[in-house]
């Protein structure tokens, strides 16, 4: 058993797992505050039940999201001492922001805004979603700024063998983040969009509350539309800031061994030989790959060999070539989820425009509820390109993985802890998923209903409720 393997085993499971949850959290807090926001203004009691109804989703989300999150920031200590002994002084800081800012920001205003429906004046309780909303967004800012610095170490000086900041301004500036922080966080955003979506298709499907789940579609799918398409293009800006910072990277995510002639076709798929770096049966499209890098239909790419032979000459002798297969394929698999979300919120607004959702076909309303898994198919495999893709380094061109891993701890040791936390992690989802099951099946009308079974004097539970 290899312990390096088996931590990174570890840390990519508990992140990809507490990933799922963070991206709705974001999502849904948005879409309430916007609800919200057409209560305050409109003065609707659909929007307000709404933002109701969507927000007890996004408190169970909330409370797992937490206890996954937590585990996070331990591994760095547990598993990945020396790496934290290293860049400690960098890393650490954004992290200690987020959770001492960003988030208290998000639980306390979160709380007022449980408790404060009746207490506080509607204009203060519409402020304080926007500030968990807020909350939310900074909390992703300090987390990629901390990655950012992972893809691209700016800000710091080697002292003494550790890395120190030295400019906490080039931290927060750094290129990676300016391109990765909006195209997580249109992500994020499309992920609550389809959340909502596709339960209301769901509800619309089954007949129920039709008017109710044609608002909440209505508005979700607008919102998935606008932030999937800019998925895409903030998307296309960050692939070109790799193409300059970490070409290795993007030569593997096309699974380009050779430098490529000018202009560069785009391999939509191959069978990739990393042992004999070649590829075979490939589809290609002509000009593509040079245009995704450049925005022009000109310019090579360089590929992984001579890129290989680069590396080894500023770093020294190594692998400098990361997992092709999986860098490749993520990608794909990332592009082709973005790209069904795009055509389905094209035809959902046009049903929307049209006003025919609720007569919309079944097919497309149970696409709509297997749409709700394809903005997180398309994070977490977007997440495994940019991680994979950056070894055999964990802060590019400083400090490899191999030399990060905590030296005291044992295989045994990582494989237990592995093994305890996925059944935990598979407890929590079915928890969740359960919970989340009811109040959908409950619907939004729910505790009206609760509460005039509990007034009714006929009814024994009722009446002992009431007395």
């Amino acid at each position: 058993m290899d312990p390096v393997m088996l931590a990174r085993i570890q840390f990519a499971s508990t992140t990809i797992f507490h990933f799922i949850f963070v991206p709705i959290s974001i999502g849904l807090a948005f879409l309430i505050a916007v609800m919200e926001t057409m209560y305050v203004f409109k003065g609707q009691d659909v929007y307000k039940r709404m933002a109701k109804f969507w927000g007890k989703l996004l408190l169970i989300n909330f409370a797992v999201g937490v206890v996954t999150g937590i585990l996070q920031e331990f591994q760095f200590g547990m598993n990945w001492s020396d790496y934290s002994r290293f860049v400690g002084d960098v890393f650490g800081a954004p992290l200690a922001i987020e959770a001492l800012l960003a988030f208290f920001l998000e639980s306390t205003f979160i709380g007022l805004w449980i408790f404060g429906w009746d207490r506080l004046s509607k204009k203060v309780h519409l402020l304080s979603i926007w500030l968990v909303s807020f909350g939310t967004l900074m909390s992703a800012f300090w987390i990629l700024a901390a990655n950012s610095f992972m893809q691209r170490p700016v800000g710091f000086e080697i002292n003494n063998g550790r890395a120190e900041m030295n400019d906490f301004f080039a931290l927060i500036t750094n290129g990676q983040l300016l391109v990765e922080f909006p195209h997580t966080i249109f992500g994020a955003l499309a992920t609550g969009a389809f959340l909502v979506a596709g339960v209301s298709a769901y509800k619309l499907m089954k007949k129920q509350d039709l008017d109710f789940f044609k608002r909440s579609f209505n508005l979700a799918i607008v919102v998935g539309l606008i932030t999937s398409i800019l998925v895409a293009v903030f998307g296309h800006q960050q692939a070109q800031y790799l193409v300059q910072t970490q070409p290795m990277k993007m030569a593997a995510a096309e699974g380009l061994w050779e430098t490529s002639e000018d202009p560069a076709p785009w391999t939509v798929f191959a069978s990739i030989d990393p042992d004999k770096q070649e590829n075979s049966a490939e589809f290609k499209v002509p000009y593509l790959l040079s245009f995704l890098s450049y925005s022009k239909f000109s310019g090579e790419v360089i590929g992984m060999k001579e890129l290989q032979y680069q590396y080894e000459q500023e770093y020294g002798p190594g692998d400098y070539i990361p997992p092709v297969r999986t860098t490749f394929w993520s990608f794909r698999i990332m592009v082709a989820a973005g790209t069904a979300m795009i055509l389905l919120g094209l035809y959902g607004a046009w049903l929307m425009l049209r006003k025919k959702v609720e007569q919309a076909g079944k097919w497309f309303l149970s696409m709509m509820l297997i749409g709700i898994s394809l903005p997180i198919i398309a994070n977490s495999s977007g997440w495994i390109m940019t991680e994979i893709g950056r070894q055999p380094w964990t802060v590019f061109g400083l400090i490899t993985t191999e030399n990060s891993i905590s030296p005291n701890v044992s295989a045994g040791s990582i494989l237990f802890s592995l093994i305890v936390f996925t059944a935990i992690y598979a407890v929590l989802a079915a928890v969740m998923a359960y919970l989340f099951v009811k109040v959908i099946k409950k619907g939004p009308y729910a505790e009206e209903a609760d509460h005039r079974h509990a007034s009714d004097p006929f009814n024994k539970e009722g009446y002992n409720a009431v007395s």
